[in-house]
């Protein structure tokens, strides 16, 4: 139960969506927090990427709400509901409150990831017990989802999830059969809502692999390995090459060893030119220059402090601001103003979420 409860807190970067819309001048922040079913929702100033809780937060989610997906419209929000086995589909409302469209849809297993392709055609529900993944198609007018075949079955319980920005590939982090042992990358191709696995997957990475992240354009990806306090570096494979198309290799030197203790979440920024890391144990957030060719290398001032534990990460979609779910005795949220030309984090504030429990997604839309 504790090692469902760990996989549960460790949503990746990869689940902590961020989206830009128009419709309103100012942000909102989501984050789920899954022992009290419960979603905090904050406005953010967007020019000063200060938060203030919403009259009435946190409301009520579903049981054990544990992930959140927004859709690329910013119409509908959906939550992964691991305590009932089920997803709950929200209308994003202009003030940024949430209306349930009920009834909820199960789906087979305990849900604790969900990504939604680019183009918004399809929901992917990472689950554990059984560990598999399922597909929704999503009805471009209400949000609806209906499933796709049958659960795609990974064979280990994933522990991050993340799509590829043209939406052409899924990859999933689990851990082997063996704790001394690398953990493996699983890696998919995506038509219409089906998975196929890519020839090679799956890759191996370091052991216990969390979170993922991947460049915008993307060419390479990222995963940080908690138990070895690594950074795995990958390119992806580009159509008409060699190698199957989506197919990972390790890059030179990679995995980069921190100094830093238990790397959870990544994040890179809206312009490629910078990866965060969450370290949880050593209650900071590194920041890394990427180059023309992947590789990372630490920056100057780095690391950031970050309060208890931190777990998450999340961008606004200015790419000005970064919030940090921490996961400490005092469950906040954390926000950064984030410099583009320097990479350089500096603290704006911390915001409670009401609750004891430590949060495990946040999305952020304008």
């Amino acid at each position: 139960m504790l090692k469902k409860a760990a996989a549960m807190l460790l949503v990746c970067a990869g689940m902590a969506t961020w989206l830009s819309c128009g419709k309103t001048s100012n942000g909102y922040v989501y984050a789920t927090i899954p022992e009290p079913s419960q979603i905090v929702i904050y406005r953010e100033d967007p020019a000063s990427g200060v938060l203030t809780a919403l009259p009435g937060s946190p409301f009520a989610g579903g049981p054990g709400v544990t992930a959140i997906a927004v859709h690329p419209s910013k119409q509908f929000l959906y939550t992964a509901n691991s305590g009932q086995s089920d997803l709950s589909l929200y209308d994003i409302a202009s003030d940024g409150t949430l209306n349930e469209v009920t009834p909820r849809t199960p789906v087979v297993g305990v849900p604790i990831f969900l990504a939604i392709d680019p183009a918004g055609s399809y929901l992917y529900v990472g689950c554990d017990a059984p560990s598999s993944v399922t597909a929704f198609s999503i009805a471009s007018g209400t949000g609806a989802l209906t499933q796709v075949g049958e659960p795609y079955q990974i064979g280990t319980a994933p522990l991050s999830m993340a799509i590829t920005p043209s939406g052409d590939f899924l990859y999933i982090t689990g851990a082997s059969s063996s704790p001394a042992q690398p953990g493996i990358v699983q890696a998919f191709s995506l038509s219409a809502g089906t998975l196929a696995p890519i020839p090679g997957s799956p890759f191996t990475t370091g052991r216990t692999p969390q979170g993922i992240a991947i460049s915008p354009n993307g060419s390479f990806l990222y995963i940080a390995n908690s138990s070895d306090n690594t950074i795995s570096e990958f390119s992806i494979e580009p159509s008409g090459q060699s190698l199957p198309a989506g197919s990972l290799t390790e890059l030179e030197g990679s995995p980069v060893g921190e100094t830093y203790q238990g790397p959870l979440a990544l994040l890179v920024d809206n312009t490629g030119n910078y990866l965060y890391v969450a370290n949880k144990t050593s209650g900071n957030v590194a920041g890394y220059s990427i180059s023309s060719g992947g590789t990372i290398l630490v920056l100057p001032n780095s690391p950031f402090g970050a309060g208890g534990n931190p777990g998450l990460l999340a961008i606004d979609p200015s790419g000005d601001f970064l919030f940090v779910g921490t996961q400490g005795g005092n469950p906040q949220v954390q926000s950064f103003s984030l410099s583009t030309s320097t990479g350089t984090l500096v603290s704006v504030a911390n915001y409670g979420v009401g609750s004891n429990s430590a949060p495990t997604s946040i999305a952020v839309i304008h």
